[in-house]
């Protein structure tokens, strides 16, 4: 009997009250098709209802791949967690899932995306949860907000704290998915999945594996089908005993405004002169200092933003394959790439499933992490998930929580103030005019990154901005370099309101930095 059924057909199979995991980051790997069906089967039927979603990274973009706001209606969404949201700049209209949240129609939370994928392995094995250490001191413990990202959700906690052994950890029950949602290029006649065209094998397999083990229903949609026992055993990454249905869209995206590029899933390789070197700006100023935290021979794992740009420092350099690089989405090696593609690598040395990925990261077995912020407080907190007056400006945490934990370096860029105007030459950088307000605050509105914990941890911890280096010490933030052209008592410490010191051993940053070439970096 045929596995394959429209869209439509497979919407009709999931039911009322049921748990849902999808598998998607973002654009990436997004199953878009499926998705929209079971919104129009609601609004033609008014089913299925009430359904609680897992996303262990994120379903959809604000820019053509509407992925979860195909679902976001009332009856129809009843709880989410997800790692990220939709996010995208305020000239845009804010998403469907957005308003749900903010209006409280939908119980939400913000769960670290390394914890969502070890929810569904445990589940999937039948232990009694996750429990964990990452998080704790963060926006994800119950002593804070418990991941809740409303008073709706608030009312239904998802994680508790425990001891345990003589410590202290955090526990997230189960929560058994009915119905899995994944994506891949192709199938076989009997269900068996291959990626050959994905940028990332992101985790479908656990997806799977925890909803057969509980009896339920696993649907793929692909981009094919070829005939059975075509498929080379070693290319299949979910196999067709795990799969229920296959729904097919020849014209899926690979990536979030990218219809293919062969180069994104490591099937041809791109010459070097073809990726982009950035030109001078006060960014690329704040991705070369954070370049020079670099050795020879190390992995680093990067984030979202100025953070991105990193790896064309290190080419622009001739270094690039001095430094291996690894994403939450599960590309190592290769270059990773940035805006609308950010998750996606070209020329990676290969793909790891995104739940090993968390784990490797979870445990700290990498070097440094190189990261964003929008705002830091004098403990050293950073905040990247929350801002409470245009929420979908960020995307909530996604793997950030999972990978400071027990990170044993972690390099945060972004700009001490906000909207302030700067003239940048190759003597240095001076402020023509005070931003809107400083992004070093009293106190955070969401503790992402716990400057406490990581203080007990010995982590080294640094925070670059256009004006400064930053280093956190027992006693707050401390200047412990500054840019040229900055004046340090004006444009620092009266900036900040005094929330940042000056080290008295602080000293200038290298004017290589603002080299309109070459800045000379070794490693």
């Amino acid at each position: 009997m045929s596995k394959i059924v429209s869209a439509s057909e497979a919407a009709a199979k999931i039911q009322d009250e049921q748990v849902v995991s999808v598998s998607s980051s973002s654009g990436l790997g997004c199953p878009d098709l499926v998705l929209q069906a079971i919104g129009a089967r609601f609004e033609a039927e008014g089913h299925p209802r009430n359904l609680t979603t897992l996303h262990p990274i994120a379903a959809g973009d604000m820019y053509g791949i509407k992925g979860v706001d195909h679902i976001a209606r009332d009856g129809l969404l009843r709880r989410i967690l997800a790692g990220s949201y939709p996010s995208g700049p305020s000239s845009l209209e804010m998403p469907e899932i957005w308003k749900m949240v903010v209006e409280n129609r939908v119980e939400a939370y913000n769960v670290p995306s390394g914890i969502l994928f070890d929810m569904h392995r445990d589940v999937a094995a039948r232990r009694p949860g996750v429990l964990t250490k990452v998080g704790l001191g963060t926006f994800v413990d119950p002593m804070r907000e418990g991941c809740a990202m409303n008073a709706a959700a608030a009312e239904f906690p998802v994680v508790s704290r425990q001891e345990f052994g003589g410590e202290t950890w955090l526990h997230f029950p189960n929560i058994v998915p009915n119905v899995a949602i994944l994506r891949a290029t192709t199938a076989d006649e009997h269900g068996n999945l291959t990626y050959e065209h994905e940028g990332a094998y992101l985790g479908g397999l656990e997806q799977a594996i925890a909803v057969r083990n509980h009896g339920g229903l696993v649907i793929a949609q692909v981009k094919r089908v070829t005939a059975r026992g075509s498929l080379r055993p070693h290319d299949v990454r979910v196999p067709g005993h795990l799969v229920d249905l296959i729904v097919i869209d020849a014209d899926q995206k690979q990536t979030t405004e990218t219809q293919y590029d062969p180069a994104i899933s490591g099937e041809i390789i791109r010459p070097l002169p073809s990726f982009s070197i950035p030109q001078l700006s006060v960014e690329k100023v704040l991705a070369r200092r954070a370049a020079m935290e670099l050795q020879a021979g190390q992995t680093a794992n990067l984030g979202f933003g100025i953070s991105a740009m990193v790896p064309r420092i290190l080419l622009e350099e001739g270094h690039p394959d001095q430094v291996t690089w690894a994403i939450e989405q599960g590309a190592v090696g290769g270059i990773p790439l940035t805006g609308f593609a950010f998750g996606c690598a070209s020329n990676a040395d290969g793909f790891v499933p995104s739940p090993q990925q968390f784990t490797y990261f979870q445990g700290g077995g990498f070097d440094v992490s190189f990261l964003s912020f929008m705002e830091v407080d004098t403990e050293g907190n950073v905040n990247v998930s929350k801002l409470g007056k245009k929420p979908y400006l960020t995307a909530g945490c996604g793997g950030f929580v999972d990978i400071v934990a027990h990170a044993p370096k972690i390099v945060f860029s972004g700009y001490f103030e906000a909207g302030a105007q700067m003239s940048l030459d190759e003597t240095g950088l001076t402020i023509t005019k005070p931003g809107k307000f400083s992004k070093m605050v009293a106190a955070v509105e969401h503790v992402t990154f716990s400057g406490q914990r990581s203080r007990e941890q010995g982590q080294d911890v640094l925070y670059i901005t256009e004006r400064c280096v930053m280093r956190l010490t027992e006693t707050g933030l401390e200047a412990i370099e500054i840019m040229p052209g900055i004046q340090p008592e004006r444009d620092i410490v009266a900036a900040s309101q005094g929330r940042v010191r000056i080290s008295k051993d602080a000293v200038e940053m290298p004017l290589a930095l603002l080299s309109d070439g070459p800045m000379g970096l070794t490693l």
